[in-house]
Order: structure tokens, then C-alpha cells, then sequence
């Protein structure tokens, strides 16, 4: 039965649960873009260089997978921006638009469970390699152009059902992930190796993605979007157990960054590890069209980390928190850490998580503000924040602690 859409339901959904208990979330729909492009078709076979793959979660167990191949075979923006989502930091909206509507994703349905078959094994050789492969797509029909948005993974351009896919090159696959692959491990275990090895986030969830990872008997395809929070969920927990022992920082430190009218102040504070975040979005925004003030989210979790799922924030909570514990990390020493997320009107249509995660990361490219005590630090983020930063310390658990004193 089709719910009626209350306050902030759609802010707290972001069209992954379906809250409103529609087939299909009705802001995406209307977000499904046909580009300029919609008029000129598109063979029915595509030769191009491929480096991933997309697994999608409709109708899970089966579900539609297949490679990302641009449209113009040897698109070295398009490929580079499929493979690694951070490539894209820092380009417009309408730049990103452009990329992915030249880049066409191929599927067929597969049962997740159907690891063994030849046409999985293309598809993780594909997500296997670290460098693009030519393959060929030939498709029941054209593919048909159009754009479609989701709040966790990167924006998709014109899609079509596959006939057939063949790689047409030997992929280059570093011998450290054939190991990884080979043996019986968690996939957890597998992640976490492979990141110390240097493999990067977006290159860990297409390969866990793609059911090349886990204990032999548990593998199977991971739809995109879960692969992408599980393997933030799991590195953040590997660096928090180191994290754990280091020293505290001895000073308030204040970073901030905004990139596609999402802003972000970031407080470090001494004191053994906590993480809390704020998502405050502003009227008119994508997911609060029909707002008329700020909606204020918020998630913690403790020295211990997270209990259950952040359930408000989903997919953004893991991979700013990811961001965060790789920055404590690299500088080996533990803090307090909140995160202000401000969501103004021009974030018009979502483009997915990579842009908090490299939101936070660029952040910590720049120099930090440093203060004495929280008193200052507060002060200098509440001149940049649009919110009133009374508003945050009434929804904050870590602020209201009594041995903050310092801000009494």
C-alpha cells in the first residue's frame, strides 16, 4: 500500500528503503533525465575500453549486471571518471552530466549466487583489472540514452540488455590481488589487505562488487550500491582498531571544504575517538522539495564505534567517517571528531557518496584553523555555516557531554 509522503521521509529515504512503499522512488523518476543526445541512436555494438562493471539491486537475487563502456570507445575522460569516481572531484554538474551520458552500461540478469559462470568471470576480470580493457558489447536492441540519479552510487547514462560481451585483451591483473582472489578468506579480511596495499576505495568496491572477494562458498555478486558502504563500513573499522591506540591531538583543529554546494566544517577535538554528523539540508534541495526551512540529520557513534546502521545518513555517514579515520590515521593519533554538512538549493539532482568522501578528503588537503579551546573553534565554523550553531549543539551528543566544560 503506496504511503503518503510525511516531513522529512523522503530526506531520510533517499530512495534506497522506499519508505513511501511506491515501486519506484517518485523523485529519481522524475529525475531520469533524457539528454541531448536523445534523438541520435546508438549501435547495437559497442567496442570500447572498460575497467568496471555495475551490478544493479532491482529484483535481487537476480539482478541486471554488466560493464560501463563509453559510447566513443577511447574516451579517456569517460573511462578515467567511471573507474575512479574522485577523478571526477572538482568538475560541474553539468560536466559530470556530460561524462556519464556518454557511457554506456550493459546488462544482463544473473543470479547473485552464479559466480562460476563464464560470463561472471568476464565480468570480474573486467573489475579485476587496473587498467582499462577493450571489450565488445553486442545488444539485443540499441541501447537507449537517458540519465538516472541515485543518492549512493554515480549517475547512469543510456543502458541496454546484452546479447553477448567479450573481452578482447588480456586484463592486467597485479599479482596481489590474483592471491587475494585465490584464497579462502573473509571478504572483510580481503578488503583490508588490499587497501594496505594501496588498491583504493572505488577500486575495492567494484572488485567486491563483482563477487571476486569472500570465503568460496559465500561469494556472489554485491549490487553496487552495498558494495560501495560495505567497503567504507569495513576499512573504517580496520583503521579504527589502530586508531584506537594512538595518542589523542592536543589542540581543536577546524578543516572545511565546499564542492557542489555541499558544504562541510570538520572539528577535531582532543579526547579519545567519537564521530558525529550533521546533514542539514536546506529547503528546495533535491530529496526536500516541498521544505520550507533546514531539516537537520544526525548520527554518533562512540569510542567502540557504531551500533546498528546510520540509518538517517546511510551511505554518507560511512564515507565521511572513512575520510576522517584515513586522515587520523595517516597522522597516527586519535580525536573527537564532528562533521557539519550543509546541502544548499544548487545540489539539484544527487551524484552519489563519492562526493562527501572526497568532500572530507580534500578538506584535509588544506592547512587547518587551530584553536586552544572549543569556545574559538565553535566560533569560526558558526561563521560559515548558514545554520546557527546553537541549533546543532541542541542535536549534539558529543558537544553536550558534561566534560566539554570548555564551552560552558
Amino acid at each position: 500500500m503506496v504511503k503518503p509522503r510525511t516531513k522529512a521521509m523522503c530526506i531520510l529515504c533517499k530512495g534506497s528503503r522506499l519508505l513511501c512503499a511506491q515501486e519506484y522512488c517518485p523523485l529519481l523518476k522524475r529525475a531520469e533525465i533524457v539528454n541531448t543526445y536523445r534523438k541520435k541512436k546508438l549501435p547495437k555494438e559497442i567496442y570500447g575500453k572498460s575497467q568496471t562493471i555495475f551490478v544493479g539491486h532491482r529484483g535481487y537475487p537476480f539482478v541486471f549486471v554488466g560493464p560501463m563502456t563509453p559510447i566513443q570507445g577511447e574516451d579517456e575522460a569517460a573511462i578515467t571518471a567511471i573507474k575512479d569516481l574522485k577523478a571526477m572531484y572538482g568538475l560541474s554538474l553539468n560536466q559530470i552530466i556530460e561524462i556519464v551520458s556518454l557511457v554506456v552500461r550493459g546488462k544482463r540478469s544473473v543470479n547473485v549466487k552464479d559466480i562460476n559462470s563464464k560470463l561472471v568471470e568476464r565480468f570480474q576480470e573486467i573489475a579485476m583489472s587496473i587498467k582499462p580493457i577493450y571489450v565488445e558489447n553486442v545488444f539485443l536492441k540499441e541501447p537507449k540514452f537517458g540519465l538516472k540519479f541515485s543518492a549512493i552510487t554515480q549517475p547512469l547514462g543510456p543502458s541496454g540488455i546484452l546479447k553477448k560481451v567479450e573481452i578482447a585483451e588480456n586484463p592486467k591483473i597485479p599479482q596481489r590481488v590474483e592471491k587475494i582472489v585465490e584464497d579462502d578468506i573473509a571478504a572483510s579480511e580481503a578488503i583490508a589487505a588490499l587497501y594496505t596495499s594501496g588498491f583504493d576505495v572505488y577500486y575495492l568496491s567494484n572488485l567486491l562488487a563483482s563477487g571476486a572477494l569472500g570465503s568460496n562458498k559465500l561469494r556472489k555478486l554485491v549490487p553496487t550500491r552495498w558494495s560501495i558502504t560495505a567497503v567504507d563500513d569495513i576499512l573504517g573499522k580496520f583503521l579504527l582498531k589502530q586508531i584506537r591506540e594512538f595518542q589523542p591531538i592536543d589542540e581543536f583543529l577546524v578543516y572545511e571544504n565546499t564542492y557542489l554546494d555541499n558544504h562541510f566544517e570538520i572539528l577535531l577535538m582532543p579526547g579519545k575517538w567519537e564521530f558525529e554528523q550533521f546533514e542539514a539540508w536546506a529547503p528546495k534541495t533535491f530529496w526536500t522539495p516541498h521544505e520550507e526551512d533546514f531539516i537537520i540529520l544526525q548520527e554518533y557513534e562512540g569510542f567502540r564505534g557504531k551500533k546498528g546502521y546510520a540509518e538517517k545518513e546511510a551511505g554518507g555517514y560511512y564515507a565521511s567517517r572513512l575520510a576522517v579515520l584515513e586522515f587520523l590515521y595517516k597522522i597516527r593519533k586519535q580525536a573527537k571528531a564532528i562533521v557539519f554538512r550543509e546541502v544548499y538549493e544548487g545540489y539539484v539532482i544527487p551524484v552519489g557518496v563519492w562526493e562527501v568522501r572526497e568532500n572530507v578528503r580534500n578538506a584535509f588537503r588544506k592547512k587547518p584553523r587551530r584553536f586552544s579551546s572549543l569556545k574559538e573553534a565553535l566560533a569560526d565554523i558558526a561563521s560559515r555555516l548558514r545554520i546557527s550553531i546553537d541549533k546543532y549543539l541542541r542535536k549534539s551528543e558529543i558537544l553536550c557531554q558534561p566534560r566539554l566544560y570548555e564551552f560552558s
